[in-house]
């Protein structure tokens, strides 16, 4: 059996740990608050921001994410309106929100650039105006090329904003209109120019392999085409196949998709093509240029992975605002409501909408320092408590030479790394100690 069929099994991304499947120790309110306040006691914590804007004016049938589609903009002042709520109920329960300081601010969706100037401007300037921004801050936003104008990226780098990331996923016609994505070269092309002009310092593209219809011939001149604009860096994800959780991935079926050897085959000549450009490989999924602070942090050790994937470095709270938007204080996860009306019903009634958590155990936090390090270094020292256990679970990989062991230090070879979700399932316990009976993962290759 080859290293692909044994290995391709449905594995988290871990952007997290525990997963979210695996989340069970539900806070209140309450006790997320005073998870919150615990992480800024410290006079040096920062913090990070995730605004979660979910509207978009079409449907990509291959997304994942929360989204509310429509073209009716007439949602966005009472959602504004919302979040600023929400913003200030935390403001009046979490008094060192306004003293530490915020290192990082995201604008994710859906589609952020959904929103008019004036409304990106009525959103951001009074959260802004109210919190003490650290002098290094990154501040970075998520844009649709087709949904995005030149003034909204002036109002944003005005902001603070220096870095984009375009979503691009193909540039191939035929898989662009499987996946409902129509967006020419020329789109992409023009906004990555506009944002280098006015002074944007990275930008990031999001590319997708085993897309439908994908061919090494197509992806080899998406990629050939990706590095003609030359983004700093490149998030480089396996098409997630969940047509359980998203009914609009019916829109093609799984005869349409590359699989095994021939979606692997997809990433690896990419990856060869990244690295022949100057594009170094980073954890899962991400690639860099030297000159970017994503592989500058990888150099310093000071690189970080949470639920918005790679970061320069950690924060002590990621404080999440919008429906879903998802809240880490290392110690307790927090999500909000997901449904956009109860969001809002909640939001009305004063409420701070929690959806759902987790509080981690002492086990659990050791087992998340335990994969961030394997996520971000590839290699980690496990703890003697857990090393038995993990070694028989990942014995079959040492004899396949995709891991070593350095006494208790655990180390993916080269030959490993496209298995790096599968080594991180050997780290956990939570997976292997209650396996789902269903299926809730995308495959891992």
């Amino acid at each position: 059996m080859s290293l692909i069929s044994k290995y391709d099994v449905p594995a988290p991304r871990y952007t997290s740990y525990p997963t979210v499947p695996y989340w069970s120790e539900n806070p209140s309110t309450d006790t997320w608050i005073k998870h919150v306040n615990q992480s800024l006691e410290k006079e040096d914590s920062k913090f990070a921001i995730y605004l979660h804007i979910p509207f978009c004016e079409t449907l990509c049938s291959f997304c994942g994410c929360n989204t509310s589609i429509t073209k009716n903009h007439l949602v966005e002042e009472p959602y504004i309106e919302n979040i600023l709520k929400e913003f200030e109920m935390y403001l009046k329960r979490v008094p060192n929100l306004k003293n530490r300081q915020l290192l990082e601010l995201h604008l994710g969706g859906g589609t952020p650039t959904y929103l008019s100037e004036k409304n990106l401007e009525s959103l951001l300037t009074p959260i802004l105006s109210k919190l003490n921004i650290a002098d290094e801050k990154h501040f970075s936003l998520e844009v649709d090329p087709r949904r995005t104008r030149k003034d909204q990226l002036e109002i944003l780098f005005q902001l603070g904003f220096r870095r984009i990331s375009l979503g691009v996923q193909d540039f191939d016609s035929e898989v662009q209109r499987l996946i409902n994505r129509e967006q020419p070269y020329e789109q992409t092309k023009y906004i990555t120019e506009i944002a280098r002009e006015i002074g944007y310092t990275s930008v990031n593209f999001d590319l997708i392999y085993g897309l439908p219809k994908q061919t090494e011939e197509s992806i080899f001149e998406t990629v050939k085409q990706t590095l003609k604009l030359k983004p700093d860096r490149i998030a480089f994800y396996s098409y997630a196949h969940v047509p359980w959780l998203k009914a609009s991935q019916r829109l093609f079926t799984e005869d349409d998709l590359p699989k095994g050897h021939d979606k692997r085959n997809l990433y690896e000549n990419s990856r060869r093509q990244f690295e022949e450009f100057g594009y170094v490989e980073i954890g899962m999924d991400h690639f860099a240029l030297s000159t970017d602070s994503l592989y500058k942090a990888v150099k310093d050790k000071t690189i970080h992975r949470n639920f918005m994937g790679y970061t320069d470095r950690r924060t002590d709270l990621l404080l999440g605002l919008g429906v879903s938007a998802i809240s880490d204080s290392w110690t307790c996860f927090h999500q909000n409501e997901k449904i956009l009306k109860k969001y809002q019903k909640q939001i009305s009634e004063n409420q701070i909408p929690t959806l759902r958590g987790h509080i981690l155990s002492e086990e659990d936090l050791l087992i998340r320092k335990s994969i961030l390090e394997l996520t971000t270094r590839w290699k980690v020292k496990v703890k003697e408590v857990f090393v038995d256990e993990i070694k028989n679970y990942l014995f079959q990989m040492e004899l396949d030479n995709l891991i070593i062991w350095n006494e208790n230090e655990l180390e993916i070879l080269e030959k490993g790394k496209p298995f790096l979700r599968n080594v991180c399932m050997g780290l956990d316990l939570k997976l292997r100690k209650n396996s789902p009976e269903v299926k809730v993962f995308s495959q891992s290759i």
